[in-house]
């Protein structure tokens, strides 16, 4: 498999017009070497999840989320493993976008040209330059124009050989010998002790072959950012945007990124995830998650988010004490 990027990215262009979207078609394809050194590449668009389609339809809103996932996190959670790959995108990238591909370990991005022309790409275009590349900048992540026929790249941002970027709060991952209940409620119970009144995710995940992994990520600023340096800005948001990733979502990357796959209904919270991560957990096939208060949550989209989802039982909330 070539790993051209203008190959990887026609795989995107030719499946972009198969996004169920109605106006805003994007795709993407991750292309990378997997554990057993073997080239691979991911693609898709953005889509309804099966079980959001199915229940919900195209047109609820949950919380203030859409409940499409978007092309990029698709992929990421579709990758064999994320860490040191490149991603191909036909339209600039969201801010939100961009903390997923800096937490999944993307080193190299590419967006098709045609794509900086659509009115879709010209009416988030304030987003992309003030958030969306600054977000790369802070990981270290090289940021590309792609013109496919030509065969040529412009840079619209590269980062300097030898780069390295600050990750303060690196998602915490220890072996373990059961994907089980008992293991799971275990581990749970260490890991509150140990994080006692932070905002923190856990869970069980598989690699490929036998291995079994606790997963533990606090909210934490996107890679790069840090709370003490940069904590006036991080403050600032905008819109529905923030440089803060939440504890669910960064599991749902870090898991990809270390070639892994989250065991269902072996999922905690501290509290309720945003609308976003919840719909990002149906994206990822997950439907259970236990929750320590479910009256805790960011913002009150998170509570509208878990009664829509929980209602059309496409995500069962179970609290723990």
């Amino acid at each position: 498999m070539s790993h051209s990027p203008y190959e990887q990215m026609q795989r995107a262009v030719d499946i972009v017009n198969s996004s169920p979207h109605p106006s805003n078609k994007i795709a993407a394809t991750v292309f990378g070497m997997d554990q057993d050194e073997m080239a691979f590449s991911v693609s898709r668009t953005n889509f309804w999840p099966h079980s959001i389609e199915k229940h919900l339809g195209h047109d609820a809103r949950i919380g203030n989320s859409s409940g499409t996932i978007h092309a990029e996190t698709a992929c990421l959670l579709a990758a064999p493993v994320t860490e040191g790959a490149a991603i191909c995108i036909t339209d600039p990238f969201c801010p939100n976008c961009a903390k997923n591909i800096a937490e999944a370990g993307i080193r190299t991005i590419y967006i098709d040209h045609k794509g900086f022309d659509k009115d879709f790409a010209a009416r988030r275009g304030e987003h992309f330059e003030d958030l969306s590349v600054k977000i790369c900048e802070k990981a270290g992540i090289s940021i590309y124009k792609l013109f496919r026929k030509e065969e040529r790249v412009e840079p619209v941002l590269e980062i300097p050989e030898g780069y390295v970027p600050a990750e303060a709060g690196p998602v915490e991952f220890e072996f373990l010998s059961h994907a089980d209940h008992a293991t799971f409620e275990a581990l749970v119970a260490r890991k509150r002790r140990q994080h006692r009144g932070r905002k923190i995710a856990i869970a069980i995940a598989r690699d490929g072959q036998e291995g079994i992994f606790g997963l533990t990520a606090r909210a934490h600023p996107a890679i790069g950012y840090s709370i003490a340096i940069d904590s006036e800005l991080i403050r600032r948001s905008q819109g529905k945007y923030s440089l803060m990733l939440e504890p669910v979502n960064r599991l749902l990357m870090n898991a990809p990124r270390r070639g892994l796959k989250i065991v269902d209904r072996l999922m905690f919270s501290s509290g309720v995830p945003t609308a976003r991560e919840q719909v990002n957990m149906a994206g990822a096939g997950l439907s259970e998650i236990y929750i320590e208060d479910l009256s805790k949550a960011r913002d009150e989209h998170a509570f509208a988010a878990m009664v829509t989802l929980r209602n059309a039982g496409i995500i069962r909330y179970r609290e723990i004490f």
